[in-house]
Parts: structure tokens; sequence; C-alpha cells
């Protein structure tokens, strides 16, 4: 019987990612840079053109990084971006695998172990989100300033397994996961260029299917702002290996609280060209602020 829960146990550790895949993976990409990247940014669905920005950019596919959860999403292109923006050093991910593909929860939040292994101490995650304040619109951007870890609430939480002690301790506060001077920094940057900026609670479900009215409704009493299906993973991981994180919403649609509408992912898709400019403005200021 021992022998029996032994083998189940060894068979359950083994679908949890461990530090020699992060060092696949780490070893991949550093083999191919000349620099140490300071701060690690993921683009959402719809924004990834974002990357284009970066110069002296060394592209590399996912498919070449060992370990690599490789996106089947439109909207996600699936390559690594490592070069400048602003005078800062920058890895992006041009887009993210997500939890409803198929991947384990260490699977899909793997690129941030990788980003704090080659020495990014700071996070910029994005996102493509419904708005469920009724007070925004599609094309509007949302300052993370809280989220509903929803997925982790029903026991999907990135953290379960073994702790990785070489990056956090086993249970790390999650008291502040936005950091705030990141936040004051955000909303300086859009009121220098004049942009308009919401802030807000992002609640992470599992997906793929868009949210019922009731649904929605519920998420609205429990103070959501907008909703989406990814970041707050990518959140946890990066606090427990002590990144400090800016999170940005791009509204892409109105919540479809009443059941009058229907969603589609290509509204989503279409909403990105729209806030791909001001995502720009807002990460480029951003970091020209952080520089000083």
């Amino acid at each position: 019987m021992n022998y029996i829960h032994d083998q189940k146990l060894r068979g359950d550790m083994r679908k949890f990612i461990t530090i020699d895949n992060i060092d696949q993976a780490a070893d991949a990409i550093r083999a191919r840079i000349d620099i140490k990247p300071e701060v690690g940014m993921i683009l959402g669905t719809g924004l990834g053109k974002l990357a284009d920005s970066v110069t002296d950019a060394v592209v590399i596919p996912n498919r070449q990084i060992p370990q690599w959860p490789l996106s089947t999403v439109q909207g996600h292109s699936g390559r690594l971006v490592i070069g400048s923006l602003e005078g800062v050093k920058v890895l992006v991910l041009q887009g993210r695998a997500h939890y409803y593909e198929g991947y384990s929860m260490g699977q899909i939040t793997l690129p941030v172990r990788v980003m704090q292994q080659l020495g990014c101490d700071k996070l910029i995650v994005t996102n493509a989100a419904g708005a469920i304040n009724p007070d925004f619109e599609p094309g509007d951007l949302m300052l993370l300033n809280d989220h509903l870890n929803i997925i982790g609430m029903g026991g999907a939480n990135p953290l379960r397994g073994p702790n990785l002690d070489e990056f956090g301790v086993r249970f790390p506060d999650m008291s502040i996961p936005y950091d705030r001077a990141f936040l004051s920094m955000a909303r300086e940057a859009c009121r220098e260029v004049g942009m308009a900026f919401q802030e807000g609670v992002y609640a992470s479900l599992a997906g793929p299917s868009f949210e019922s009215p009731a649904e929605l409704r519920f998420l609205q009493t429990i103070g959501a702002d907008a909703v989406g299906m990814s970041t707050v993973p990518e959140v946890i991981i990066a606090r427990h290996g002590g990144m400090r994180v800016l999170g940005v919403s791009g509204i892409s649609n109105k919540a479809n609280l009443d059941g009058s509408t229907i969603t589609t992912h290509e509204e989503v898709l279409e909403a990105g060209r729209v806030l791909v400019p001001k995502l720009t403005k807002l990460i480029r200021g951003f970091l020209k602020n952080l520089k000083n």
C-alpha cells in the first residue's frame, strides 16, 4: 500500500515545474542574448504589436525554447523579443499560453520563472479584458490595483505543489500584488500625454467560454471591474519571486450583463488594434519614468 502511494506521489510531483525545467529554458535564451534584461513584459490578446517598438531586438520563436508552452490562440504570435525600449533592457513575450489550452498552472507561468532566472526584477503584464464596470468603454486602459483569483480560489493556484525555495517562501503575501509606486508612475505617464485611463480590479477566470450574464453580475457584486482569462497566475508567480508588477488591461468589450449582446474573439482582436497605440504610449512613458 505504501509503495502504491509513493509511486502515485512521485507521478503527481512530475506534473510540477522544476528548477531543471526553468534552467533549460533560461540557458537556451541566455545563449542567444548579450544583455541582462531588467523588465519582463507579457503582451495579451491582440496587443503583441507593441513588441515592434523594441530596438536592437533578438527575436526567438517560442518553439526554439525548451519547456516553453506554445499558444494555440489567434492574436498570440508566440515569440520572445529581447532588446531595449526607452533605454531599458526588456524581455517581451509576444503572446502567452493559457490554462484553458490544456496546460498546467506551472507551465503557463514558467515564462515568469525564466524571467526571474535571467535577472528580471520587474514585470509589466497586459491583457484584453471585458468591462464589468458600467463606466468603462471598449478602448479604455485600466490600470490594475488589485485582482480576484477566481481560478485559484477553485484550487488551481500556480503555487500548488512543491515550493521552489530558490524563488520565495511557501506562503507569500499578496496584500499588494500591483506595486503602488509603479501605479503612480503609470498614472503620470498617461497624464503626460493627455491620455485618459481607468483603474480597477481584474477578475481572472479559467475560460475559454465567455461568461454568462449571471456570472458577470456575480463578479460585479464581489467587486470586479473587468474580467479576463489570464494574468493573475503570472502575477502570483512574479510576486512569489519578489518581482514588482505593473498590470494593465485593455478594455476590449462591454460585458454582457443582461444577455442582450454576443461576445466574440474577433471583437477582442479588433479592439486590440485601437488599444495598441495607447498601450505603447503608456508603457513607453512608464519606462521613461522608471529610468529616471
